[in-house]
């Protein structure tokens, strides 16, 4: 798992965030471009605060994978598809694990 901690801004010297980057890789030839920006946009809308950056790359051969900070959270070779829920619970366990997600965790 990757370091949470604050970084300190050489410019300020103030503590700030540490940098909180998700990716999708998904299939290009299998059409599920669709599938990743509903998906994106269900953890930006979730984690509005605590994501620096999100980020849909294409790639080929059935490929559909999440990672958070370069962390694979899931794989679609290994689980499936997700539901965004279960997604959900895994970025929020790596960027804000105090966070409750309302009604998506009962």
């Amino acid at each position: 798992m990757t370091d949470s901690t604050d970084t300190t801004d050489a410019a300020t010297g103030t503590a700030s965030p540490a940098p909180r980057r998700v990716s999708i890789e998904y299939c290009t030839q299998c059409r599920w471009l669709p599938r990743a920006a509903w998906l994106a946009q269900e953890l930006l809308t979730t984690f509005e605060a605590e994501l620096t950056e999100l980020s849909l790359r294409p790639g080929t051969g059935g490929v559909f994978v999440v990672r958070v900070d370069d962390e694979v959270v899931w794989d679609r070779r290994e689980q499936g598809f997700p539901e965004p829920t279960a997604v959900k619970k895994l970025v929020r366990d790596r960027v804000a694990p105090g966070k409750t997600l309302g009604h998506s965790e009962r």
